[in-house]
């Protein structure tokens, strides 16, 4: 006769028992500064008013990733007098960034330029190799303004099947930028601008902290 064995399907020595959950660890952190400079709005249409007679004065945009619109040939708009606020609390806050980063206070100095977006107009993808840091300072953002895309910079998870907000997962990061906002990232960061939807043109400051 054949003895009789019992089976429990389902349910096993490891699923009754009472285990730990796994601790989590997010690993490869990528961090970016914003700040709204609400202090400097009075100064606003002033800078415009300077800008589009720097366009009118050198119609010829410089070229590089910018496309539909106008960039400035001048590396150095920041240095000029009229622009000596916004040089001071840019400065101030790659500062702090460079604090954050455990780099101390290295030598730096500023590399800045006009980006102009006319309706259509872009950024092709791209990042600022040579840096310390880069970011961009917004002046005119009308509705329908392109938003900046940050790339997910890790290389290997373009091939992740996960996508959005979870663990793991492959995002690029769209940011609506707004007049006044202030905006740091790391220069080996890519990112792109997404085209310009409104007849009045989108107008900003890009820049490099650069070592000295």
């Amino acid at each position: 006769m054949n003895p009789m064995y019992s089976v429990t399907i389902g349910e096993t020595g490891l699923a009754q028992a009472k285990l730990s959950p796994a601790q989590a660890f997010d690993l490869f952190p990528t961090r970016i500064w914003q700040v709204p400079l609400k202090q400097l709005a009075p100064r606003f249409a002033e800078w415009v008013q300077a800008i589009l007679a720097m366009r009118a004065a050198a119609p010829v945009p410089a070229g590089r990733t910018n496309r539909g619109g106008w960039n400035s040939v001048d590396n150095a708009v920041m240095q000029q007098p009229i622009f000596a606020e916004l040089h001071q609390a840019v400065r101030h806050y790659c500062a702090q960034a460079f604090t954050e980063m455990g780099v101390g206070a290295p030598a730096f100095e500023l590399q800045s330029w006009v980006n102009i977006h006319d309706r259509g107009g872009f950024n092709f993808q791209h990042m600022h190799e040579g840096a310390l840091l880069s970011g961009t300072f917004y002046l005119q953002v009308p509705e329908g303004a392109g938003a900046l895309v940050l790339k997910d910079p890790r290389a290997g998870v373009l091939n992740s099947y996960a996508r959005g907000n979870g663990a793991n997962a492959y995002k690029d990061i769209q940011l609506r930028p707004s007049a006044g906002l202030l905006v740091l990232f790391p220069h080996w960061l890519e990112h792109f601008v997404e085209p310009h939807e409104h007849d009045a043109p989108r107008i900003c400051i890009p820049f490099n902290a650069l070592k000295i």
